[in-house]
């Protein structure tokens, strides 16, 4: 009996740990299923970059401003200019104020070369000084001759008298010597007539030979003086406190000139009214841009505008357009040449730290869109044709992305217009997920 009773026992165990057993694998078993289940989860979330990770945004309704990015320069509105002078020729410089430097009205800011036109001013003072020697001859000479021409005739006159006197004695002379006294006085008188013709023709001639000096001494002394006036131009003063801006040497530019062109400098020359400095009035600056034909249509006067100035980094300036060029110009800095338009922008407030000739952006407010469904720029991809984002979601075993299809509009300052596809409070991935490049 109790054999029989050990046996059923040992029985009843073996069973026992044989379903025991059998439990523990199938938990075993569902255990490492969930785990292998879990960490193909974790693996695959992994893979795809952790929301943690990939930066995001949150898509939120406002208001987009369309805008036009534009390139340009700062100029002022009123400036000096001071050119090389027209009537000198092409001349060297060989002075030149530096760029950017403060000057004084009255400061000598070019000087040309003046050499030539010393040379010529001074053969001009020596043929002014001969016409003056001249002239001095001409009357010391018509003096002379005037002299000479009254002594004649006092004499002739003289003779005349005596003439008159003998023929006057023809009762107590001879017949013969009658007639002969009356040849006499004839001949006295003509000889008179003659000198009398001499005096009034020497007079004349010595006028005229005085008034031709004198005219050739005229023209004389204007040469001086003109050359005078070329010499006081070759000096360029400044006419107002200011600063200088170096002009650009177009004839030592490129092909085309243009922006490629470099500034005066010593040793350059100048062809007659070359533009070589401007002194601008710092008060009043403006931006002038090239607009491209494709943006003209939708810009106009009055638009506000955001101006950043290469220079100052710090600080955004605001200005309005105001003015757009009616006619196309060719652009000939990039090949090949496009048509754009002027577009002048008056910065309101200036700064003592702006100057001409520094480059700046300007971008224009073109249009608006008041309430508008807008992500960043950077979290809409282009996939097979279509437009899609991805939105984070948050699971069981954390966070991660959705592709998503939508549909974009207007485009401006970095935000992008959505039509269709997400709502305000949806976030976006910044970055394309990593398991999205790999498909």
């Amino acid at each position: 009996m109790s054999t029989k009773l050990t046996k059923l026992e040992g029985s009843v165990k073996r069973r026992w740990w044989l379903v025991a057993g059998t439990i523990l694998l199938i938990l075993l078993t569902a255990g490492v299923g969930a785990a292998s289940h879990y960490w193909k989860l974790r693996a695959a979330h992994a893979g795809s970059g952790s929301a943690d990770e990939i930066p995001t945004a949150e898509v939120r309704r406002g208001e987009l401003v369309d805008s036009v990015e534009l390139r340009g320069e700062v100029k002022a509105v009123k400036s000096v200019v001071l050119t090389a002078p027209s009537s000198a020729g092409d001349i060297q410089i060989v002075k030149l104020a530096k760029n950017g430097s403060m000057v004084k009205k009255n400061d000598v800011l070019v000087q040309l070369d003046v050499t030539t036109l010393q040379n010529t001013l001074a053969q001009h003072r020596s043929d002014l000084k001969q016409a003056e020697a001249q002239i001095e001859g001409a009357h010391a000479q018509a003096n002379l001759q005037q002299e000479q021409d009254r002594t004649d005739l006092l004499k002739s006159g003289y003779d005349v008298q005596r003439a008159r006197l003998e023929t006057s004695k023809k009762d107590i002379l001879s017949k013969i010597d009658g007639e002969k006294n009356k040849l006499l006085l004839a001949d006295a008188e003509q000889k008179l007539k003659e000198i009398e013709q001499k005096l009034t023709s020497d007079g004349t001639s010595a006028k005229a030979d005085l008034a031709s000096k004198k005219q050739k001494s005229e023209k004389a002394l204007l040469e001086v003086d003109q050359d005078k006036s070329r010499l006081a131009a070759m000096t360029l003063r400044a006419p107002v406190d200011g600063m200088v801006t170096l002009m650009p040497n177009y004839r030592a530019g490129g092909m085309f000139g243009g922006g490629s062109a470099p500034e005066f400098k010593e040793g350059d020359r100048a062809w007659p009214g070359a533009s070589i400095l401007e002194l601008p009035d710092l008060s009043a600056l403006q931006v002038v841009a090239r607009v491209d034909e494709s943006d003209r249509a939708r810009l106009r006067s009055g638009q506000n505008v955001k101006v950043r100035i290469d220079a100052v980094p710090d600080k955004e300036f605001v200005g309005r357009v105001e003015e757009i060029s009616s006619m196309a110009k060719p652009d000939y800095s990039g090949w090949p040449p496009t048509k754009n338009f002027d577009m002048t922008v008056r910065i309101e407030k200036s700064d003592s730290r702006l100057r001409p000739g520094m480059s700046a952006t300007a971008r224009v407010a073109a249009s608006r869109v008041a309430d508008a469904v807008l992500i960043p720029a950077e979290a809409a991809f282009s996939r097979s044709g279509r437009m899609v984002a991805y939105v984070l979601s948050r699971g069981a075993f954390g966070g991660g992305f959705k592709e998503r299809e939508i549909v974009t509009g207007r485009r401006g300052d970095g935000q992008l217009e959505v039509l269709q596809g997400l709502k305000p409070g949806d976030r976006v991935a910044l970055k394309l997920p990593l398991q999205e490049k790999t498909q």
